[in-house]
């Protein structure tokens, strides 16, 4: 179908409302966003933080009064800020300057002081403006502002094991359990494959301080070093036993939180 002089002066008379708003909107997307903090508090606020990441990554906590005097540095640009995220997290940090000078950070805190100093440094977007002014800025301080209040707060586990370890632990421990009962319903029962898996998950209990688990283990371990020399009708006691006791560690390993 041919088109007709008509026909474009009336599509074109169709879109001129939208291209107008087109044209209306443009600037104002074009337009540098309004920045929040003066250049100059931005530029120190991203050299307090290089500072800072230095500081951590070259000493960590063997040296906390370096490790203050650079919290200290965030804090004071902190409150020339005048922004409550930014704040938070400075309070945070001072708190954690206080937690170095008496203990060894945990691997909590560690692992949140090295997540922090990656992501203030982060620049690898550099379409985004920096430092004060990044768009995520407020929600990655109140992010790590919680995950810092969390590792300085006790940990109800020895030894200040993670989730991660203990959910690690609890999969090999399992491994190993069933590894045991099946060692224990061959004919004739495995001894060796029992104690040989019993002595590891002992080990690995032991690393991470899991007493219980630690404990029941050595009980397999122990009766099943008894069947080396045991006649058949204590072989039958001892493999209920054992039994017994896998029903005990099964039951252990499933009431770990992680």
């Amino acid at each position: 179908m041919d088109t007709t002089d008509d026909d474009l002066a009336s599509t074109r008379a169709a879109l001129n409302p939208m291209l107008d708003a087109t044209a209306a909107i443009l600037p104002w997307i074009s337009q540098t966003p309004t920045a929040r903090f003066p250049p100059e508090l931005n530029k120190r606020w991203q050299s307090a933080w290089a500072e800072f990441a230095d500081t951590w990554r070259q000493h960590g906590s063997n040296d906390p009064a370096r490790f203050r005097r650079s919290a200290m540095l965030i804090m004071s640009i902190a409150l020339e800020s005048a922004d409550a995220d930014c704040l938070g997290l400075a309070e945070s940090l001072a708190s954690t300057a206080d937690h170095l000078e008496h203990k060894t950070p945990g691997n909590r805190l560690q692992a949140a002081l090295h997540a922090l100093c990656d992501v203030m440094l982060d620049t690898s977007d550099k379409h985004l403006p920096q430092g004060l002014e990044h768009p995520h800025l407020n929600e990655r301080l109140r992010h790590f502002r919680d995950r810092l209040e969390t590792a300085l707060r006790p940990s109800g586990k020895p030894g200040e094991r993670s989730d991660v370890l203990d959910r690690l632990f609890v999969e090999d421990a399992e491994e190993r359990l069933a590894h045991m009962r099946e060692s224990l319903e061959t004919l004739p029962i495995d001894i060796y494959g029992i104690a040989e898996e019993c002595e590891a998950l002992i080990q690995h209990a032991e690393q991470i301080e899991m007493w219980g688990i630690y404990h029941l283990g050595r009980t397999v371990h122990h009766l099943a070093l008894q069947l080396y020399d045991a006649n058949e009708a204590d072989l039958d006691r001892a493999a209920d036993a054992i039994g017994a006791q896998l029903d005990l560690l099964e039951q252990a390993l499933h009431a770990i939180e992680y």
